[in-house]
């Protein structure tokens, strides 16, 4: 015999209404049948729930702790019910993110902390990788979405262009580089180039901004690697929006390479027509496109 789930809530009623009578009327049940229903509980159960030689109902110990189970199954079910509900409006049960390391987190977290106050229900899984890593993690799990420096291409894929960043190559105060003038490619080349590691487990992105030197420290990411900088490591490009307080107190330099000291780059926000965005992805890819904006407005321009 099967557990009757509304036993549950007419167990809660009666220790509410303190009385059968006011629960069945509650209930807008007979009395007979509320009881019925927690002598058939009970029965089934092999335990007294309630204390019959009180005037108002009262829960033996046992019975609270069934009590308290069954609120927990009641809860669980209502999720249950609201989970479909959202779902069948259109709201996927979840949605994959990878995101490159080298992208503002400012603009991408209040688009989730907004996605958050909408009290969807689709659960958000946002992943880190760089460089090549990003497309491929992308691929390999099948992703939603990639906020991505540089991609291949394909027929699939849809793009949309986020504000442009900026690149600067420093080093420390300190280091060498950092008080010379009109630098060339050869100097640049004798000290350590510090650089991030692309996470791709195959390595197929060539990053065509290292200056080929002998000297490379590879980083597993943009924290490491300025305080890598700060320590007087070596030099490197850095997003500006990371150094931008280091710039203006002087601890990190810009580097007078004659070769140019600043890059500037277009990231997108990528889906595949191979996997149809939900109501959760469009929803995500309205707000982080706003955030972004608002960003750039902010601070006059990520880059």
């Amino acid at each position: 015999m099967r557990i009757d789930v509304d036993a549950f809530k007419v167990l809660q009623v009666l220790v509410e209404e303190g009385s059968f009578a006011k629960a069945a009327e509650r209930l807008h049940k007979a009395q007979s049948a509320v009881s019925y229903q927690v002598k058939k509980l009970e029965q089934h159960l092999g335990v007294s729930l309630f204390s019959r030689d009180q005037y108002r109902a009262e829960l033996t110990p046992e019975g609270r702790v069934i009590l308290a189970e069954g609120q927990r199954l009641l809860a669980h079910l209502a999720n249950i019910e609201h989970l479909a509900s959202r779902f069948s409006e259109g709201w996927e049960p979840k949605l994959e993110l990878v995101i490159d390391g080298a992208l503002p987190m400012e603009p991408i977290m209040t688009a989730l902390k907004r996605m958050a106050e909408h009290q969807i229900p689709t659960k958000i899984q946002l992943n880190m990788e760089f460089l090549g890593g990003v497309q491929h993690r992308f691929e390999r799990d099948n992703a939603d979405l990639m906020l991505v420096k540089d991609y291949r291409t394909g027929p699939y894929y849809s793009a949309q262009a986020l504000p442009a960043i900026t690149s600067v190559l420093v080093a420390a105060a300190h280091h060498p580089l950092a008080s010379g003038k009109g630098l060339s490619l050869t100097e640049l080349q004798q000290h350590v180039e510090l650089t991030i590691e692309d996470s791709s487990p195959v390595k197929t992105y060539r990053d065509e901004l290292q200056f080929g030197g002998d000297k490379v420290f590879y980083l597993s990411g943009f924290i490491m690697k300025k305080n890598a900088l700060l320590k007087g490591l070596g030099f490197g490009w850095m997003p500006d929006f990371l150094i931008h307080q280091e710039l203006v107190d002087g601890s990190l330099k810009e580097i007078d390479f004659v070769g140019g000291s600043r890059y500037t780059f277009t990231p997108q926000l990528v889906s595949t027509l191979e996997r149809p965005l939900g109501r959760a992805g469009r929803l995500f890819t309205e707000l982080i496109l706003e955030e972004f904006a608002r960003n750039e407005g902010v601070t006059g321009g990520l880059g």
